[in-house]
């Protein structure tokens, strides 16, 4: 991809799953990468090394670097420090995408009030603080810069019994248009992917049970589930100058699963 050899990207969430697959792609385009995580270094020790492994695999002269933070977005007093480390051994940021997301299976009426605010603190108001402090760094620096939020299909699909999950996801797309439109004539573009079922540990249930996969997978057009690369793929587009003219966007990643499945047969006049 044109414009990512070089840069410098962090990636929130980082140590599994969708939001490693983004740090590997990155790193194989020959950007710098900062790797959060919460809760397992081991996890995001692996990430590294399958990164640096990818990169300089790849690339004539590895000049690929890499710093693992610890942080929790939901925490003002993790990202701030998480933010000064990354320009600490940078210099400068070029790329934040917000990865890190939780959900909480619960029946509406029975979600505790801490429960809700967790996962809107972690998906919503973590993904905003990252955000704020992003642009902060990129309006002082007077440099250009691109903001990636991970969101799902859930931002416009319900989903009952993750209520919270859902409303976070609504509110990323809101964030990310809004965003874009305030600080579009500064040079700073914000978009977001919004995948569809994707083969990660999250999922584990449903994956290691074929039954369970056959049946996710029969409310999918295309009749299979995403990977993990296959979103690391897009998020690298759109952090590249190959989408330089496209901001406020939320591309969804999901083999048709937003266009209705269930009318690929007429059943209504």
């Amino acid at each position: 991809m044109k414009g990512l050899k070089g840069k410098t990207a962090l990636i929130t969430g980082a140590s599994s799953g969708i939001g490693q697959a983004i740090t590997v792609r990155l790193a194989q385009e020959g950007c710098n990468i900062g790797i959060n995580y919460r809760k397992s270094i081991d996890e995001a020790k692996e990430t590294e090394d399958l990164a640096m492994q990818r990169a300089c695999g790849q690339v004539d002269q590895c000049g690929v670097k890499s710093v693992i933070i610890q942080g929790d977005v939901s925490r003002e007093e993790d990202i701030l420090p998480m933010m000064s480390t990354m320009i600490e051994t940078f210099g400068r940021i070029d790329i934040l995408v917000n990865n890190a997301g939780i959900q909480i299976e619960r029946a509406s009426h029975e979600v505790s009030t801490s429960e809700f605010d967790r996962v809107l603190g972690v998906n919503l108001r973590g993904s905003f603080l990252c955000a704020r402090e992003m642009i902060k760094h990129l309006l002082s620096n007077q440099q250009p810069g691109v903001i990636i939020n991970v969101s799902s299909v859930h931002e416009v699909i319900p989903r009952p019994l993750y209520t919270s999950y859902a409303i976070s996801k609504g509110g990323m797309q809101n964030m990310t248009k809004t965003l874009a439109l305030e600080y579009a004539n500064r040079n700073i573009r914000v978009n977001a992917i919004a995948p569809g079922a994707t083969i990660t540990p999250i999922n584990e249930a449903w994956i290691s049970d074929p039954a369970k996969q056959a049946e996710v997978e029969s409310h999918i057009p295309m009749g299979r589930a995403g990977t993990a690369d296959e979103m690391a793929a897009a998020v690298a587009f759109l952090a590249s100058d190959e989408a330089a003219y496209i901001t406020g966007q939320t591309l969804f990643i999901d083999g048709g699963l937003t266009l209705y499945a269930d009318f690929r047969e007429a059943w209504s006049a």
